[in-house]
């Protein structure tokens, strides 16, 4: 009885230690969501609300540093037990939060701290560093609105506000931004760009640049740290040698091409399909009202993500990089059916159909007859799901099929189809197939065959494998166990011998 009244009594500390931790943090996020709260008088309060959130709030205190200012709780003297967590605002160190006891006490997970105080801490920190880059965020926006145009008209310069805004928030872009500004400057043959970059180089980076052409040393390695005075002067020097909207296109180039670079991380891995999805939607929610600008990146991306989805094919990709962007991608994804870990891509018919799909869309803009031409409505199956479904049932051995001699394979096909027809799909799949019948409702549906090997140069598979309609039409459930039962046939085919002999005689 008295180890379960301890237990007891040990949760209920735990609980008033979490009710007390909670109460903390939301007096904090209460001050700070205060309208028209001054920085001042909303730190000094935080700084008072934070001793009760903490385990022995009798003997603790809490002091706030930001931007060389103080903030202290009453009768507040340093100690040497204490814990700390920086306050950062834009990716920048602005201050730190720090606890202390005025005396020593029991160890716990972090001397005389818990583990949930370290979190805490971390979180308050974390609602000032947001606090201020808000703060600092609508005091621009304020600026640039009350002074957006003159009495003249003109608009002032917008890229300016775009950069105070990246300096505040995000201040590595902020910094690339300015290396990249250096960099235009330098090719384009700004002479102040030059005298600027010659003025952060050392003497023996300025003797190897006077070195012979053909100099067969390797070169140093330039160490240029961008400061926020080099930034300032790049911007300057921009300023004086472009115009406005020559400056604010490449900023917004640099932006997109920042938005970009967790995409190519993603395409040049081999991850699964899922992943690579999720990659494409983050990107197309990140640009979708930004204005599409060409850059090399991109076009890589592109041809990357083709050869990902469709087809490795040179003639293809040759074609489809002019076409197909990474926005028809994320349209396209919301029309494939797939396995959670899948690593499929479409077959060749459905890469094709897709292909031109996007030409007839691009044409149309320039040629308003091919706006008439309709393109049936599609839901696409990734390639290995046919391998999927066949190890969902223990279907391994079909393989064999392709090596046994061909009058076998005919004699055993139609087994191998009622097998088929008989089997089960995996529970994902048949999601994605319910998903595909709500989208066509009770229209008639055609459910054809999308090898990889189709519709390729040499080997076209023409009437090979199967392709059956559908009437689609009763209950839901009727509906969808007849797609099941069709794509089963048509997966079957793949073992016929007419697809097994064609194969091999194009080796």
């Amino acid at each position: 009885m008295s180890k379960q009244k301890k237990s007891i009594d040990k949760l209920l500390e735990s609980l008033q230690d979490r009710a007390k931790e909670l109460n903390c943090l939301y007096q904090v996020e209460g001050i700070l969501r205060e309208p028209n709260v001054k920085m001042n008088d909303a730190i000094m309060r935080i700084a008072q609300a934070i001793p009760p959130g903490w385990q022995y709030p009798d003997i603790c205190m809490a002091k706030i540093v930001l931007e060389e200012k103080t903030w202290t709780s009453p009768e507040f003297h340093e100690t040497e037990w204490v814990q700390s967590a920086d306050i950062v605002a834009g990716d920048i160190v602005v201050g730190t939060v720090s606890v202390y006891y005025t005396k020593e006490m029991p160890e716990c997970d972090e001397g005389p701290f818990l583990k949930e105080e370290r979190k805490l801490i971390h979180t308050i920190a974390d609602c000032i560093g947001h606090h201020i880059v808000h703060q600092k965020m609508l005091h621009i926006i304020s600026e640039w609105e009350s002074s957006r145009k003159d009495d003249s008209g003109i608009t002032h310069e917008e890229w300016r506000v775009v950069l105070r805004m990246l300096k505040q928030t995000d201040y590595n872009l902020y910094t690339s931004m300015a290396r990249k500004m250096l960099n235009h400057l330098c090719w384009s043959g700004v002479p102040e760009a030059e005298s600027l970059l010659q003025t952060f180089i050392s003497p023996d980076e300025v003797a190897e640049d006077e070195r012979p052409a053909d100099w067969n040393q390797p070169h140093q390695i330039r160490s240029l740290g961008f400061t926020t005075e080099l930034s300032t002067a790049v911007i300057k020097i921009a300023a004086d040698n472009l115009n406005d909207e020559e400056i604010l296109n490449l900023i917004q180039k640099w932006i997109q091409e920042d938005k970009l670079s967790f995409l190519v991380q993603v395409v040049n891995r081999n991850l699964s399909l899922s992943d690579v999805a999720d990659a494409i939607r983050r990107y197309y929610h990140l640009t979708t009202e930004e204005p599409d600008i060409e850059s090399p990146n991109k076009r890589g991306i592109e041809v990357s993500l083709i050869r990902r989805f469709l087809s490795d094919q040179l003639q293809y990709i040759n074609v489809a990089k002019h076409y197909i962007e990474i926005s028809d991608f994320y349209h396209l994804l919301n029309n494939v059916i797939f396995t959670s870990g899948s690593h499929g891509k479409l077959g060749g018919k459905s890469a094709g159909l897709f292909l031109a799909a996007q030409i007839l869309q691009k044409k149309a803009e320039d040629t308003p007859l091919l706006s008439n031409v309709k393109v049936p409505r599609t839901f696409y199956v990734t390639s290995d799901v046919l391998l999927h479904f066949m190890h969902y049932n223990n279907f391994d051995e079909a393989v064999e099929q392709k090596y046994k001699p061909l009058n076998q394979v005919r004699f055993e096909y139609p087994h191998i189809v009622q097998t088929f027809k008989s089997a089960r799909f995996p529970e994902d799949i048949v999601k994605g197939l319910s998903v595909a019948l709500d989208d066509f409702g009770n229209r008639p549906l055609i459910v054809r065959s999308s090898s990889l090997l189709e519709d390729r140069i040499g080997s076209a598979f023409s009437g090979k494998y199967k392709s059956l309609f559908l009437a689609n039409q009763g209950s839901k459930q009727r509906r969808l166990e007849a797609l099941m039962d069709a794509i089963a046939e048509v997966y079957a085919s793949t073992f016929g011998p007419d697809p097994i002999e064609y194969r091999a005689e194009r080796g």
